[in-house]
């Protein structure tokens, strides 16, 4: 089959590889769409040593079951795989399975390929009305949707209902679209880059600034990086509740001080539970996360080429989208 690799820092490339097998339990997927995750840009710049090349990447992807009973199911795939029988996996918390696996991270080669094996309950049926492109969207959907889930869980119910998502990019899209189910119109997306911020404003869906003075009961760091968590830091209101969503630098940033003076809710999310991962892919259904047009769609042919301009900032779009099979 055809897959893009990994091969080393800032190196992918179109490769024969030998076809994915599915184990016992698992479904053969025919890959038909598969996004670009920040993630995976994390890999390809050699700042995450949990995905060392040679590497399939990718794991936001949706496609065809082939052969057994299901032969033929449209699915989107969620990507963690659990043990099912742990504490965290048994109370619903499958994200803090410590024996889970993830597609693109050994031992699981990932998505960016024509063929991936999942097991049965990683696979949620779409219909016919959704396009592979959009049903690839539930996982970074779902890490927002899980994120805000937690955020609004931990905020005062006599709280102004409004909210500041950090990082215009696809998991900050993302929450504003999950804030925006739960309830919280008044949202602001705060994106320094002049390119994507014109390109949400040609689309006129969301309210996106340069930069945020004002403050927030709730703020979501989509990026995770020293600056974006002291701006959190600034913004955020007394009493209120920031959910750090972005891994993008480990340390620094964040006004310790002042969350503790002024009782700030802090909250790490990672990924999202099964359940989330449900609930997501049926509001895509729904059509309750809008119309997710903010999506380029390419070859996998083209992959390499995608990275390169996602690493030169020249990608308008939040997401890229690749087809293995085009």
């Amino acid at each position: 089959m055809k897959a893009l690799v990994y091969e080393g820092v800032e190196q992918v490339a179109l490769r024969d590889v030998p076809d994915a097998a599915s184990r016992n339990g698992e479904h053969l997927i025919r890959v038909e769409a598969a996004g670009i995750c920040g993630s995976d840009m994390h890999a390809y710049l050699g700042h995450d040593a949990r995905r060392p090349a040679p590497l399939i990447l990718g794991h936001e992807a949706a496609g065809t079951v082939v052969g057994g009973p299901r032969d033929g199911a449209r699915v989107t795939i969620n990507p963690l795989v659990t043990c099912g029988t742990c504490a965290a996996c048994r109370t619903g918390r499958e994200n803090l399975c410590a024996d889970r696996q993830i597609i693109s991270m050994p031992p699981r080669e990932g998505a960016f390929a024509q063929y991936v094996a999942m097991p049965e309950t990683n696979l949620v049926e779409v219909p016919d009305h959704v396009s592979f492109a959009k049903a690839a969207l539930a996982e970074p959907l779902a890490v927002s949707w899980h994120a805000v889930r937690l955020a609004l869980d931990a905020m005062h119910p006599a709280i102004d209902r409004k909210a500041l998502v950090i990082g215009g990019g696809a998991i900050g899209v993302a929450a504003a679209l999950a804030l925006s189910a739960a309830g919280i119109e008044d949202v602001v997306i705060v994106e320094p880059a002049d390119l994507r911020r014109t390109y949400f404003e040609r689309k006129d869906v969301f309210k996106v600034v340069k930069e945020a003075t004002e403050t927030f009961p709730l703020v979501i760091d989509a990026v995770g990086f020293a600056a974006t968590r002291a701006t959190a830091s600034a913004l955020v209101q007394p009493g209120g509740v920031i959910a750090h969503v972005g891994l993008g630098e480990d340390a620094g940033g964040l006004d310790v001080r002042r969350m503790t003076l002024q009782e700030i809710t802090f909250i790490g999310t990672y990924t999202y539970t099964a359940e989330d991962f449900r609930r997501t892919a049926q509001a895509i259904f729904d059509g309750r996360l809008g119309t997710l047009d903010w999506i380029e769609e390419r070859t996998l042919s083209e992959g390499a080429d995608a990275f390169q301009d996602l690493r030169k900032g020249v990608v308008a779009a939040p997401k890229i989208i690749l087809a293995p099979w085009a």
